[in-house]
């Protein structure tokens, strides 16, 4: 199944790509999905536990993704 990982901010900048297009199999987690991202050159800034939304609702790392499935890596967020 294919989903696509979104990136943001330092994130984004640090893989050099605002999403990336991720095949994964069936009954694949969110975890599954950040390991395999985590292979990427500069992936060395995301933590292994980020903040993550799937299909705009957050989620937890033991989540299972569907085919088509929207992952957001959401970085901190500091305002002032």
């Amino acid at each position: 199944m294919t989903v696509t990982v979104l990136l943001f901010a330092s994130y984004a900048d640090a893989l050099g790509l605002p999403s990336i297009e991720l095949s994964l199999p069936a009954g694949a987690t969110v975890g599954d999905a950040l390991r395999q991202v985590s292979a990427f050159p500069g992936a060395g800034q995301v933590p292994t536990a980020p903040l993550v939304a799937v299909n705009e609702r957050y989620s937890r790392l033991d989540q299972v993704l569907a085919p088509g499935d929207e992952l957001a890596i959401i970085p901190p967020v500091a305002g002032g």
